[in-house]
């Protein structure tokens, strides 16, 4: 049976442990967490956990309650990938000799990533985007040959609600 991937955005209050008490309860519930990302919100008093969890959806519902038993959880969020805008950062070193270097630069352009480093044989590069842009890309580089790479995990926000209000431009109608 193929992983079914989970995204939660869990708020809780920005305090020393709760990150660990958090990936506790995962471990115990013997869930493998495939991505963590943990960032003070706009709110110096909380942080957000975007977490990525494989598991089937009534072991994630049993989880969800035990989170919320947590004291510093305040909010969870169970984002489906339909409905959520979700992000990730990449830092790639890659192989980049005068031969494929042209290869390697337009590629960075048309996946709209950034040289940041440049070495006599080698280049760094860092891209931001869906998770899917970013596995495409890193396999278009194997090719190449990958020497170090980092990607920062998920993070994801709710889609904004748009309504049935039509958008409209200063020269017109947008449909």
């Amino acid at each position: 049976m193929p992983a079914t991937h989970h995204t939660l955005s869990v708020l809780v209050e920005n305090k020393a442990g709760v990150l660990t008490r958090i990936a506790g309860l995962f471990a115990r519930r013997g869930f493998n967490i495939y991505s963590l990302a943990v960032a003070p919100t706009d709110d110096e008093r909380f942080s957000r956990i975007t977490i990525v969890v494989d598991v089937e959806s009534k072991p994630l519902e049993q989880i969800t309650k035990q989170l919320f038993k947590l004291i510093n959880v305040v909010k969870i969020t169970e984002l489906h990938p339909d409905e959520a805008v979700e992000r990730e950062l990449m830092l790639c070193t890659v192989k980049a000799e005068p031969a494929t270097r042209g290869q390697v630069i337009e590629l960075v352009g048309v996946f709209e990533g950034k040289i940041v480093d440049v070495g006599h044989e080698e280049v760094t590069i860092m891209m931001a985007g869906a998770p899917s842009k970013l596995d495409d890309f890193e396999e278009l580089m194997r090719r190449y040959g990958i020497e170090d790479l980092q990607r920062t995990g998920r993070v994801a926000l709710p889609r904004l609600d748009r309504g049935t209000a039509r958008l409209h431009s200063v020269s017109g109608m947008v449909s």
